[in-house]
């Protein structure tokens, strides 16, 4: 096994609980499913928001996916830079793959513009 890190970002379409979990819900099961993952393999994964996200933790709403209660999991607020991505969620999932394990970044919604290369 070697240990990886995949990125993945995502939009919400307001600052809600509701709009922010099913985000967080789509992200984690699209980067869980494109990358044939077990919760055993994940290590870690920290959630990043932009600013206008404040009425929710992301980390809160992973924790409750089946197996994902043992991982450690991490909230922070995005860097501020102007003219950013509105909306946004970003993550990054520390885990340990296969050696022929091939990682699959996960970019949803209007966060496929900030990584076209690696949107599908």
């Amino acid at each position: 096994m070697n240990i990886q890190a995949i990125r993945g970002a995502t939009t919400c379409l307001e600052n809600s609980l509701e709009a922010i979990e099913s985000a967080v819900q789509e992200l984690i099961s699209e980067l869980v499913k494109r990358n044939k993952l077990e919760p055993t393999q994940i290590i870690s994964v920290i959630f990043s928001v932009t600013n206008d996200l404040d009425a929710c933790f992301p980390a809160a709403i992973a924790r409750k996916q089946h197996g994902w209660e043992k991982i450690a999991l991490l909230d922070c607020q995005q860097m501020f830079v102007q003219g950013d991505l509105a909306n946004c969620i970003r993550i990054i999932a520390h885990v340990q793959l296969a050696d022929d394990q091939v990682i699959k970044h996960t970019y949803l919604g209007q966060a496929s513009m900030l990584r076209p290369d690696r949107s599908s």
